[in-house]
């Protein structure tokens, strides 16, 4: 309902969503102007005798206006309000008895409809001006009141005034819900952001710990090959000695660099990160928690971080098939080939309804999880719905791996 300070004015109701919404200023400023402007007219020359002339220019001016108040509600105003003043000045010099003055009852619906459109723009400050200079005006000329009239000072005090309030209240709960939603989508936005950076941090730790054993291995090895290797040469050892000690340093910079992932809530693991041996022990859980599963397992030797990120994947996978499918028979299988390892869980339609889709905004990791993992070693995720019912994810991981960047 407001417009960017030194930009273009928008019309009232601009942004509204609906374009019936949009287009309702305009009809029923279009509405008004085509019917009072001819009554404003005949009622100002035939009733109360005023000049034709005068009656004409009068009734342009008091109704004309509510078109551009549609877009400029406030500089309408102005027009009126001293259209109204000087209109019932010029009614003090024909005869106005037995008549509504200083408001004839035309002008007061054209003058209450723009003040519903003032408060619809301008602040509360404005407002109490808009109203204060109603009142003052009306009560100057109530007591030049002719006799015999009837006086419509005070009615167009009240009506002004709560057609003001009502704009102000319309725009301040427009605005709070217009707040409101721009905050939602903020919060969604950086839940989204949270959600991601949580499970790459995991991520993150997940690999430091499978890397900080290998380069623990090639710092032990380095530094007993002289005790298990004989005959070596002073070159061998000292080259020997060289690795461990590159190993061991390149070992504690990585601890410093990645240790601040592992926040006070959540520190490092002392078992083991699992791999793909593992997944039998996934499948048989997740048989005990009532959902059938065919587990066709890889014998293949891969790298720890790729049989880790199978693992979570196969994890993540069966958690959501648990909580969202359960009892689904599904299937799980592993397979190498063509440089990279392919994982596949698989399930049927469940035999009880789901309550909830897969993966839904605020679940943690799920979906997001395994896409973040899988894009992180360079392979693929293909996730969906199957032709014939349930739920499939399929991943391609590298056997080479991809390093972090």
């Amino acid at each position: 309902m407001t417009s960017v300070e030194g930009s273009r004015p928008d019309a009232l109701l601009a942004d509204a969503s609906r374009r019936w919404v949009r287009l309702l200023p305009w009809a029923v400023a279009f509405l008004l102007v085509v019917s009072l402007l001819p009554t404003t007219v005949g009622v100002l020359s035939a009733d109360y005798g005023l000049n034709d002339g005068i009656a004409g220019a009068l009734a342009v001016l008091q109704t004309v206006p509510l078109l551009v108040a549609v877009v400029l509600p406030l500089q309408s105003w102005y027009v009126v309000f001293a259209a109204d003043v000087a209109g019932a000045l010029a009614l003090l010099a024909v005869d106005t008895a037995g008549y509504a003055w200083p408001y004839p009852p035309m002008e007061i619906v054209g003058y209450v409809a723009l003040c519903l459109a003032v408060g619809l723009r301008e602040p509360r400050r404005m407002l109490l001006v808009v109203w204060g200079a109603t009142t003052v005006a009306s009560i100057a000329l109530t007591l030049l009141a002719p006799a015999s009239t009837s006086n419509t000072s005070a009615v167009v005090i009240v009506l002004s005034g709560v057609a003001l309030v009502l704009g102000a209240a319309l725009r301040e709960r427009y605005d709070a819900q217009r707040r409101l939603a721009e905050q939602e989508t903020i919060s969604e936005a950086e839940r989204s952001r949270r959600t991601l950076l949580e499970e790459r941090a995991r991520i993150a730790r997940e690999l430091h710990d499978v890397v900080a054993h290998n380069m623990s291995m090639i710092t032990v090895q380095a530094d007993t090959a002289s005790y298990r290797l004989h005959d070596l040469s002073p070159q061998v050892q000292e080259e020997f000695t060289s690795i461990a000690a590159t190993a061991r340093e390149s070992l504690g910079e990585m601890r410093r660099l990645l240790g601040v992932l592992r926040s006070e809530e959540n520190g490092g693991e002392l078992a083991p990160q699992p791999g793909l041996r593992d997944i039998g022990h996934l499948v048989e859980a997740t048989e005990r928690a009532g959902v059938p599963v065919e587990f066709t397992p890889c014998e293949v030797e891969v790298p720890e971080g790729v049989g880790l990120s199978a693992y979570r994947i196969v994890q993540e996978a069966l958690a959501n098939v648990v909580r969202h499918a359960p009892g689904a028979p599904t299937r799980v299988a592993l397979t190498a080939g063509d440089g990279q390892l392919v994982v596949r869980v698989a399930n049927e339609r469940s035999p009880e309804p789901p309550d909830a889709p897969l993966e839904e905004g605020d679940t943690g990791h799920g979906l997001v999880g395994m896409r973040e993992r899988v894009r992180l070693v360079g392979g693929t995720l293909e996730a969906g719905p199957q032709p014939g019912g349930g739920f499939q994810v399929i991943a391609g991981i590298p056997l080479t791996g991809k390093e972090l960047t």
